[in-house]
């Protein structure tokens, strides 16, 4: 077998991991980030605020952020299920030492802590657990999209070939359900319908320009690809824009708030379509069921048809995000919506094992039902584990008089009754510090981060043998590679440039 036969190969025919392995991998990023936040909190009482450098900031949010997710997925991947308990342990560890040195509530007994903190309200215009969502699915598709190709990957994370559930499979659905919570539908941008449409149309191209140059460089560099991912000439960046577009009409044709049940009618509506339509056999062994790719439908049979569910999931998406941005700015308010993000999750989960005892089992390649149910479910259980860690985070800067982390709600008032009159006051953080945040740096040029890294994978593969790498220097280039990457966005985000030609 030549090399690029190799690599195909070591990337197809997997059938995943199971659901509870890939909950273990979704709650470390919100355990991470409760712990780097509370490690701000604590170096601030003991040492004062980092430095202004914002080398230190980045290497800080790289060792805390980024270097675990590397971790997981390589070196520490047999031990998962151990990750979260010692993130646990260590987050509970700190939040003691902070609690021990509070400077707001010294004499206050914790009930009393609790009832003040529940009538607090924070700066709700911008909702830090819908950006982390983004940016970590953003960072967790750029880590894995290179380590897939090193035999220290674990293959039960990569894409399936036809049923399963990969950590892959996820971060493909997660990174729709992510584009949709922040469309312009939700944050209320014009409609006039026209116009509106017009508008969405010509905001794809630059998803068609990625799309057509991956497509030429894959061809032209004879770069190996999976064909039965996508299909000869179709790739995800096709996928997102198509899926854009469709859904853009669709909101136009129906009400915003019933996102959910256009979601839920054309996931349905599919899923019949695969079983008795006869979709499943086209997409398995082609039109003229010889597993022949000739003409443009039958060379890019998944990557087509598939995009039905991803409008389902961007549908879904959509009602999640609606939901999200009118919740009041009260904390409790925010504390009940991870809650109901959570039981609806819980009941999705009962209809995912309905459909795949009933139905048919979660696959990607198809986009169906049960992956649609599965992709919504896990994703509202991130957002909820996402807001979860967030106020853990305002409830530890609550305690403490100028605590700062970025990223994190800031406290717009502070019920403070032990203090005096003079001492109420509004209980915010600066504005210097927040900026300097690999979160917030990533989030800014979200697009051009998912371009970069796709372009440096393709750079490492075609010089870097991946599949006789070494743990240790497979482990160096994934962090070279991914603190290449970071530096970058870094670098442009306190320049303050938005690379945005849309």
């Amino acid at each position: 077998m030549s090399e690029r036969q190799m690599k195909e190969a070591f990337v197809s025919n997997l059938n995943g991991t199971s659901l509870l392995e890939i909950s273990a991998g979704l709650a470390l990023p919100p355990l991470c980030t409760v712990c780097r936040g509370l490690i701000l909190i604590l170096s601030q009482l003991h040492y004062a605020a980092l430095s202004g450098r914002w080398g230190a900031h980045l290497l800080t949010d790289f060792a805390l952020l980024v270097v675990p997710l590397v971790a997981s997925c390589t070196i520490l991947s047999s031990v998962i299920f151990l990750m979260p308990l010692v993130l646990t342990i260590l987050g509970t560890w700190l939040f003691r030492e902070i609690y021990s040195k509070r400077t707001y509530y010294t004499g206050a007994s914790a009930q009393k802590i609790i009832e003040a903190f529940l009538k607090i309200s924070v700066d709700s215009k911008n909702i830090p657990s819908v950006t982390m969502f983004r940016v970590y699915i953003n960072l967790a598709t750029a880590i894995n999209i290179l380590a897939v190709d090193f035999p220290l990957y674990p293959r039960r994370y990569a894409k399936t070939e036809l049923y399963g559930t990969g950590l892959m499979d996820f971060g493909v659905g997660a990174f729709v359900f992510g584009n949709a919570i922040v469309c312009p539908e939700v944050r209320g941008k014009p409609r006039a319908r026209c116009y509106y449409l017009a508008k969405q149309l010509f905001s794809v191209w630059p998803l068609v320009v990625l799309g057509l140059g991956r497509l030429i460089s894959v061809k032209s560099l004879g770069y190996h690809e999976h064909l039965s991912e996508y299909g000869v000439h179709w790739n995800f960046f096709f996928t997102l824009a198509v899926v854009k577009v469709v859904a853009s009409l669709l909101l136009i044709l129906f009400p915003l708030n019933k996102s959910w049940i256009v979601a839920v009618i054309i996931a349905v509506l599919y899923q019949i379509s695969l079983d008795f339509a006869q979709l499943k056999v086209i997409i398995l062994h082609g039109i003229d069921r010889k597993n022949t790719r000739i003409g443009f439908l039958n060379a890019n049979r998944e990557g087509i048809i598939s995009t039905f569910g991803y409008v389902a999931i961007y549908m879904a998406g959509v009602q999640t995000g609606l939901y999200m941005l009118r919740v009041k700015p009260l904390l409790r308010d925010w504390i009940k919506v991870g809650c109901h993000l959570l039981l609806t999750a819980a009941i999705l989960l009962v209809f995912l094992y309905i459909c795949q005892t009933c139905v048919d089992a979660v696959s990607r390649k198809m986009a169906n039902l049960a992956f649609c149910i599965w992709i919504v479910a896990y994703s509202l259980t991130f957002l909820s584990w996402l807001i979860l860690g967030n106020v853990i985070l305002v409830f530890t800067k609550f305690l403490i008089k100028g605590a700062i982390v970025p990223c994190s709600w800031d406290l717009i008032q502070t019920l403070n009754r032990d203090k005096k009159p003079s001492e109420r006051v509004a209980h915010q953080s600066r504005r210097e510090l927040p900026s300097l945040c690999l979160i917030a740096a990533i989030d800014r040029n979200q697009l051009l981060f998912f371009l970069l890294t796709n372009i440096m994978t393709g750079l490492v593969n075609m010089t870097v043998d991946t599949l006789h790498s070494s743990s240790s220097w497979t482990l160096t280039i994934l962090h070279l590679y991914m603190i290449s990457n970071c530096l970058i966005i870094y670098v442009l985000h306190i320049q303050n440039i938005t690379v945005k030609c849309w």
